[in-house]
């Protein structure tokens, strides 16, 4: 895999290329995948995994899929049932923050891309992933630097992800008022830090991300001074 991808190589939206150059090798069931909340400081990391139908048909049918950090909230919310309705099979997995902590984001990563695959009503046969590998899954699988914005697949799956991930940290909203989770998703907003400072972590942040252990490390500090 390139550690540099030419500008020339990513086309003007997702297309099939990929997908079309295995479906013509007899693969049939090509599973995109992609995350959603890698950087986040709070909730879980979430993957989309989705299989389209072996047909360029489908270019028209998902017309306006892109990369989701392309789209806006409302946009991804709109297209969000047309992939589900449109694709062969599709899935989600997710990380939880515990299991961020224990185990690292990377690996945190592809442990909700293997959930996301194991949910899928169908096997994979090949796997596109978004510039990652999963060395533990025995299926063929290549990784395309940029492919939300190259595989048509991947950027349904991301789409998936990013709008399952945005209604998990809605829902938080109820549980943790006081973080305002609906606004900034767990990302480290100014508003987001500002609520920290005010309320420390709560049960779904990150506590191995330098921010919120830099905060943990100066509650310590103050509990120690006035112990």
């Amino acid at each position: 895999m390139p550690a540099r991808l030419d500008p020339s190589q990513i086309p003007a939206a997702p297309n099939l290329e990929f997908e079309q150059d295995l479906w013509l090798q007899a693969v049939r069931y090509i599973a995109g995948l992609d995350e959603a909340g890698r950087g986040a400081w709070a909730g879980p990391v979430m993957a989309g995994a989705v299989i389209l139908p072996p047909s360029p048909d489908i270019l028209k049918l998902l017309e306006g899929v892109r990369d989701s950090k392309e789209l806006s909230p409302a946009r991804r919310a709109d297209l969000a049932p047309v992939i589900c309705n449109h694709a062969f099979a599709w899935a989600v997995g997710e990380s939880s923050a515990a299991e961020i902590d224990a185990l690292g984001i990377l690996p945190a990563t592809r442990l909700a891309m293997q959930r996301a695959l194991r949910a899928l009503a169908e096997t994979a046969d090949h796997l596109l992933i978004d510039a990652l590998f999963l060395p533990d899954v025995d299926i063929p699988q290549t990784a395309l630097i940029k492919g939300d914005q190259r595989s048509l697949s991947i950027a349904a799956a991301s789409i998936l992800a990013k709008t399952s991930r945005d209604a998990w940290m809605c829902d938080c909203e109820t549980l943790y008022p006081q973080y305002g989770f609906s606004r900034h998703k767990g990302y480290g907003t100014s508003l987001h830090q500002q609520r920290l400072k005010s309320y420390g972590p709560s049960a779904i942040h990150r506590r191995s991300f330098a921010p919120i252990r830099a905060l943990l490390g100066e509650e310590n500090m103050a509990a120690l001074r006035t112990g």
